[in-house]
């Protein structure tokens, strides 16, 4: 049954326990029982924030929204928005101006979200995503008769959710792509949803309509069954056919977003309160915390101080999607912001407060309800290939693993996809410990500890992490598709992993110059740092800690002869199968891969 307007109870931003508990007229200590039943530790006088209290409400079964200054009276029900709409609601109505729309792509996995993308603004991003699967959100803006469109890029695989539900809660239109050979399938449904979960508009592109066995009326019937009836059969939902690969009807598929938009009122304050919504975060070296923000209400400038969930930072420097150095930014734009002391997680929401003493209490606060979790029981040591033995002989039940990613964005997916996959086993998944960055000594330490396994997306093991893996026999894998890892993961459960395979570091070189060649474009001149560089053995190309290249040698020469190896303080010039863009400075890793030796 819903609750009457006059029932929703209205909360500040920030308030103690003991006012929490006096607002939903509950006694303290069912709130402090219902607060530790969803994980936060916290005493009568210690401060919540209004995200952790709306939980708590929902489980005690009242509705709640956000103190808003009194306003025109709003005329839908605020409690289940998001928090960033929660408070554009609060803005004074007559200084909301037009600001571009923000447009959340989604769909299911290779039904070509980022190939329109790629289309609509000319660039090459599904090339380089690995296995041509999107597995970042991204922010981009294009221009079309004159007016702004901000798009938002979100994964399709169906191990990233999260990600896809914070891309619809960040969005003010979903353009839903579906294949018109393939049809509805699982993430097209669960796009929907969220979609509708949002409250946000769909248009839908109905994609690959140049293959000869398309059949969009076949994909307009299906998303008809799920109450999305296309307006050419009276309905209310506008489709477009489109081929993002052959540009076909891109300008049609625009003007139909930009027509959405207008009957959306798709408002905010330029001069209000400034807050938005993290996209995405990384550390990058020689910059440190680079967040993608996009800015929802206010202008967000260099200089101002913000909060998001557990960090804060002042900003220090603010790029445009193309990368170029801007001073502030409005309403619906996507920027690269430098300046947070710690990675935000993607999807948090970020505002501004008064100064760096503000946002350190928050933050502090924060931190504090988050202390207390429960000790992480040990288990024996094993590696995933004796897990399935170790279980059919009774000496464990489940399996530990220390998870790390390249960036904020792929956690939380990651660690779900593993735990669904733990879910359909009988043998289980404990997961120690899931962080971004890559694999340090501390990740080795705790494995090793709690007798787990380390498991890497898109990231890399640090020489001294290795160096301690292997005194500890603690065992690492890394991968760069999701697929792969998920497997692993389950054969492993299920007992039908194959032998691990393991590298073995052979040495390391620097690119001292190059040269042109016919043969492979150019070749480098190095020097042996370390170790040795053999001819059969594979080499991994680094430039500023990322790998560009990792194959095969297909030269290697001391003097104009060729030679099998080079040893430590030697020179040699190399060339590389399918390699040519050498500058000097590069790392050169050369190494082989074996099994591991069996336990």
């Amino acid at each position: 049954m819903m609750m009457a307007k006059s029932d929703v109870i209205e909360l500040p931003p920030h308030l103690t326990v003991r006012e929490l508990a006096q607002k939903l007229d509950v006694s303290a200590i069912d709130l402090i029982k219902t607060l530790m039943n969803v994980g936060v530790m916290a005493s009568l006088n210690q401060t919540i924030d209004y995200e952790t209290a709306e939980i708590v409400a929902a489980e005690l079964g009242k509705e709640v929204r956000l103190a808003v200054p009194e306003t025109e009276e709003k005329e839908e029900e605020a409690g289940e928005l998001p928090l960033w709409r929660q408070w554009l609601l609060a803005e004074p109505a007559a200084r909301l101006r037009p600001r571009p729309p923000v447009v959340a792509i989604l769909g299911h996995v290779d039904h070509g979200k980022t190939t329109l993308l790629d289309a609509i603004r000319n660039t090459n991003v599904a090339a380089r995503e690995a296995g041509g699967i999107t597995q970042h959100i991204s922010a981009y803006q294009v221009e079309h008769d004159g007016r702004t469109i901000t798009f938002l890029d979100t994964p399709g695989h169906a191990a990233f959710t999260s990600l896809r539900a914070r891309g619809a809660k960040g969005a003010d239109i979903v353009v839903l792509v579906v294949a018109a050979d393939d049809g509805v399938m699982p993430q097209t449904r669960e796009a929907i949803a969220h979609a509708k979960a949002a409250q946000v508009p769909i248009v839908v592109a109905i994609n690959k309509i140049d293959k000869p066995n398309a059949q969009p009326d076949r994909v307009r019937q299906q998303l008809s069954d799920l109450g999305l009836v296309p307006q050419e059969w009276g309905g209310d939902t506008i489709m477009v056919e489109i081929s993002a690969k052959q540009r076909l009807n891109l300008d049609e598929l625009l003007e139909a977003i930009l027509l959405v938009a207008d009957t959306a009122d798709i408002r905010a304050n330029p001069q209000g309160r400034v807050f938005g919504t993290v996209i995405e975060a990384q550390v990058k070296k020689g910059q440190g915390v680079v967040a993608t923000l996009l800015v929802q209400n206010g202008t967000l400038k260099v200089g101002d101080v913000l909060v998001a969930g557990t960090t804060y930072g002042k900003v220090r420097a603010l790029m445009d999607f193309r990368g170029k150095r801007i001073k502030q930014a409005g309403p619906s734009t996507p920027v690269a912001m430098l300046g947070f002391h710690d990675i935000p997680e993607a999807g948090s929401l970020f505002y501004k407060v008064k100064n760096e003493k503000e946002a350190r209490q928050i933050v502090e606060e924060r931190l504090e309800a988050q202390k207390r979790q429960a000790q992480q029981a040990a288990a024996p040591r094993m590696s995933l290939e004796d897990f399935f033995k170790s279980l059919q002989e009774g000496k464990v039940k489940e399996l530990p693993l220390v998870v790390k990613v390249d960036v904020q964005g792929s956690l939380e997916p990651v660690v779900k996809a593993i735990e669904e996959v733990s879910e359909r086993n009988e043998a289980k998944v404990r997961i120690l410990h899931a962080d971004v960055g890559n694999i340090t000594e501390n990740d080795i330490m705790l494995a090793a500890a709690s007798n787990g396994v380390v498991i890497g997306f898109n990231v890399k093991a640090d020489a001294a992490a290795r160096k301690v893996a292997e005194r500890e026999g603690v065992s690492i894998r890394t991968y760069r598709v999701i697929y792969d890892l998920l497997h692993d993961i389950e054969k492993a459960l299920r007992g039908l992993l194959e032998p691990e395979k393991q590298e073995v570091i052979l040495g390391e070189a620097e690119v001292l110059a190059v040269f042109p060649s016919s043969r492979f474009g150019k070749v480098a001149g190095g020097r042996v740092r370390r170790g040795v560089i053999r001819r059969n053995a594979r080499v991994r190309v680094l430039r500023d800690d990322q790998v560009l290249f990792d194959g095969e040698i297909g030269s290697l020469k001391r003097f104009q002869e060729d030679v099998r190896e080079v040893r430590e303080g030697f020179e040699f010039g190399i060339g590389l199968k399918g390699f040519k863009d050498f500058q000097v400075g590069d790392r050169l890793i050369a190494y082989t891969v074996e099994s591991a030796p069996a336990a």
